[in-house]
């Protein structure tokens, strides 16, 4: 079973998702918290895999309330949930090391599709909607910026096509690698860029200008 913990500060978003979700076989609420400002203590109290965070509440937000969390060792994997897919506070929130994103008005079928996927620790990127963000967002000199100098061309071919959303099959047919041999490339960029995943792995790429942003 996944389990899911809710962070939004709508009741009746809350228990939408939470009826979807409850009638899945595979995966189920295990608790859930009207603010950011509560997630600790949901953590602490439920361990769910993975946490659907609203990205603006009213008191802490999904952005603090996600930094707080991915910092926790063996932290459950954040999807910020957005009414818009230009909302300045995604970005943020993908920064502070949200794996990714959903819009609210997600149908049902794709949010359930999302929450397997990212389980999973597949991808769950929307190239153009992360470079439309980064776009509207100056680059840091981060860390794991800094750090993609270290790559090998391979690594940063592979990289690339990450966050140009492909799988891992599809680098490797683009590529002409095993699939083998492309999960290895990208478990070496995670450990030189200390990313937790592909998402925070492509940002770093765009601090660095690896891959360019649409401005």
């Amino acid at each position: 079973m996944i389990r899911i913990a809710l962070v939004d500060d709508e009741a009746l978003i809350r228990a939408g998702l939470a009826a979807l979700i409850n009638a899945e076989p595979d995966m189920e609420t295990v608790g859930q918290t009207d603010d950011g400002a509560g997630v600790p203590d949901l953590i602490a109290r439920t361990h769910p895999d993975l946490v659907l965070m609203d990205v603006r509440m009213p008191r802490l937000d999904g952005i603090q309330a996600t930094r707080t969390l991915t910092a926790r060792p063996h932290a459950p994997r954040v999807l910020v949930l957005t009414t818009f897919d230009n909302d300045a506070y995604v970005w943020d929130a993908l920064r502070a090391g949200a794996t990714g994103f959903l819009l609210k008005r997600t149908p049902p079928e794709d949010i359930l599709a999302a929450i397997r996927i990212t389980h999973r620790g597949e991808n769950l990127l929307f190239p153009a909607a992360l470079r439309d963000l980064a776009a509207t967002h100056p680059a840091q000199t981060t860390p794991a910026a800094r750090a993609v100098a270290t790559l090998t061309p391979r690594e940063s071919q592979t990289l690339t096509l990450i966050a140009q959303g492909l799988t891992n099959t599809e680098i490797a047919h683009h590529l002409h690698l095993g699939t083998e041999t492309v999960k290895t490339h990208v478990s070496n960029i995670l450990t030189k860029l200390d990313a937790r995943d592909r998402t925070q792995a492509v940002i770093a790429a765009y601090d660095a200008g690896l891959v360019q942003a649409r401005r």
